[in-house]
């Protein structure tokens, strides 16, 4: 059967769509936001070149719309799979969007006319979205969202579209798709640390006291405060900053033993981007280990200390506020002087986890997943994306934590090695 399912829409699952549909073979690319692109989208920049994030994966997003053997299931999520490899039976819920999609033009004058605000997901909960939305301007499809739960049916949305592409509740419902495919790619991704776990650190007792992922958005020119980085309390812009590493990462007490590849470089960019913008900022970076591991990103960290950003290898034990600061003590290892930071802004650099269905999913495609419950691959040297099932594949970080460059080499080992599954039938 020459057909693929790609079960993700982030950059790694975009890869192995596009990579399986150029060699003439359908795909089926299942997601379950409103939008494909997934964390990805999020940011700002990426390093250690500092290129434009959305630059280089919009015209991909695209691309997948417009191909011709890809078709695009957004608002859907696995609910099982049957069969081998050659002749899967992928199960597919589709959740209702409550708008007709063929009309839809994306042209946003529902979301000017909706009166409802509430928590923007997409903004890491800094910003706020309407009941009728888009996550942001570049999303394919370019096709809004109702929020059934938090529209209150004033019929605003209904009236000013010129289409009548808005549904009411009864118009639309969850249907459920099977999908012939004689192979399977899971990129399904990530979730971050949820940094409440970390009752030290005080996040969302001390309101600017945030995560990478929030200073992600609020850096970004997109982004709720247009890429101006201020205060959460009093919106004043921050005069001393300190990151704080390996939050959800190498924390044995915590259940998260392994490192996240990427939160020392993701922090390091950052930081160069504020003291790039505000060069009077002071910026401190707390860590256990400065892990730049890649290629130019040694070099990267160079940079980054020729800004002026400082870097004291020490982790506090606990932070509190006093007098419209917060104060971090840190031990210097490496000098061991005691230091007592007055930080207007902490940001919490929090690690990589699976996703909250991974061990779901697991079971529906009969894998295994392993300790940390990532999905396990049959071995790291020979067969890093297969798994246990023949015939299905895993790509990108919901195998493992890593960054953009290696989900991408992933998202196409996993496309050509599906490709060569179904060749050889």
């Amino acid at each position: 059967m020459n057909n693929a399912v790609v079960i993700g829409g982030g950059i790694a699952g975009i890869t192995a769509a596009l990579d399986i549909a150029n060699h003439g073979v359908h795909v089926a690319l299942i997601e379950r936001e409103p939008t494909i692109g997934g964390h990805m989208a999020m940011l700002d920049k990426t390093f250690p070149t500092n290129d434009c994030s959305m630059c280089i994966l919009s015209p991909k997003m695209v691309e997948v719309e417009r191909h011709p053997t890809i078709t695009l299931h957004t608002c859907s999520e696995v609910i099982g799979v049957e069969g081998e490899a050659g002749n899967f039976s992928v199960h597919v819920l589709r959740h209702p969007r409550y708008v007709r999609a063929a009309d839809c033009t994306g042209c946003g004058d529902c979301v000017e006319v909706c009166p409802v605000e509430v928590y923007n997901r997409f903004d890491a909960g800094i910003g706020v979205r309407k009941a009728i939305y888009k996550a942001h301007p570049q999303v394919v499809p370019n096709v809004v969202i109702r929020d059934k739960e938090h529209c209150i049916d004033c019929g605003l949305c209904y009236d000013i579209c010129g289409k009548q592409a808005v549904l009411r509740d009864s118009e639309d419902a969850e249907e459920e798709l099977v999908i012939k495919a004689g192979t399977i790619v899971i990129a399904t991704g990530y979730a971050v640390f949820d940094a409440r776990k970390k009752t030290p650190y005080k996040y969302l007792s001390i309101p600017d006291v945030i995560t990478s992922l929030e200073l992600e958005r609020i850096i970004n020119a997109s982004g709720p405060t247009g890429g101006k980085v201020k205060r959460i309390s009093d919106g004043q812009p921050p005069k001393e900053i300190v990151f704080i590493q390996c939050v959800g990462s190498r924390d044995l007490p915590l259940g998260c033993p392994s490192c996240s590849a990427v939160c020392c470089m993701y922090a390091i960019k950052n930081a160069m981007l504020i003291k790039e913008k505000n060069p009077d900022t002071r910026v401190t970076i707390l860590y256990m280990d400065i892990r730049a591991y890649g290629k130019g990103y040694e070099e990267y960290y160079a940079r980054a200390e020729q800004l002026g950003v400082r870097f004291i290898r020490g982790m506090p034990g606990d932070i509190y506020a006093q007098d419209g600061t917060i104060i971090v003590q840190v031990e210097n290892s490496e000098t061991k002087d005691v230091l007592k930071i007055h930080a207007d802004l902490v940001v919490l650099s929090v690690g990589i986890r699976p996703t909250g269905n991974a061990s779901t999913l697991a079971e529906r495609l009969g894998i295994t997943c392993d300790e940390s419950g990532f999905f396990e691959s049959v071995n790291v040297k020979s067969g890093p994306v297969q798994t246990l099932k023949p015939g299905v594949f895993i790509a990108g970080t919901c195998k493992e934590p890593m960054d953009i460059p290696d989900s991408v080499m992933e998202g196409g080992a996993a496309a050509m090695q599906a490709v060569m599954s179904l060749m050889r039938g």
